[in-house]
């Protein structure tokens, strides 16, 4: 019956009226080592996941309707295919739109579709490339032209 006196029955309610909050293993009522701690509720110090972010793009409409242009420069840069090139107008891998001859930018919408087009006015007006230049030309006279 030694254990009696070291082991007695005590109730849940009763530790917890008798033991401080704070309380350390010296200070624990009845002679039991029975601590209550508080635990932290938020969680201290710990790293983010929110820390990384793209580089910008820069993309958008460089030359806008009127301006005038020379050959290579960007006109648009796009992801997709928002602007189709038209008349004088390069399209490169990334669908940047690109002038090809030296003019004024123009930009043209078809009203069924509602595909956007870019186009160059030429300054010097649109040339013909010589196998359309006369409708009724042979292949002798190129090369004669040539």
């Amino acid at each position: 019956m030694a254990f009696s006196s070291v082991f007695r029955r005590v109730n849940v309610k009763e530790l917890i009226s008798n033991a401080s909050v704070y309380a350390s293993a010296t200070e624990s009522s009845g002679g039991m080592s029975l601590v209550f701690r508080r635990w932290a509720t938020k969680k201290t110090a710990g790293s983010t996941k929110n820390g990384r972010d793209s580089n910008p793009k820069y993309l958008g409409v460089k030359k806008f309707g009127g301006e005038k242009v020379e050959p290579g420069n960007i006109i648009v840069r796009q992801r997709g295919t928002r602007f189709h090139p038209g008349n004088y107008v390069g399209m490169g891998k990334d669908h940047t739109l690109f002038c090809l001859k030296e003019g004024h930018v123009r930009f043209e919408r078809n009203k069924l579709t509602g595909r956007k087009w870019v186009h160059i006015d030429p300054v010097a007006g649109h040339v013909l490339h010589p196998v359309y230049a006369s409708g009724s030309t042979t292949a002798a006279d190129l090369d004669a032209q040539l």
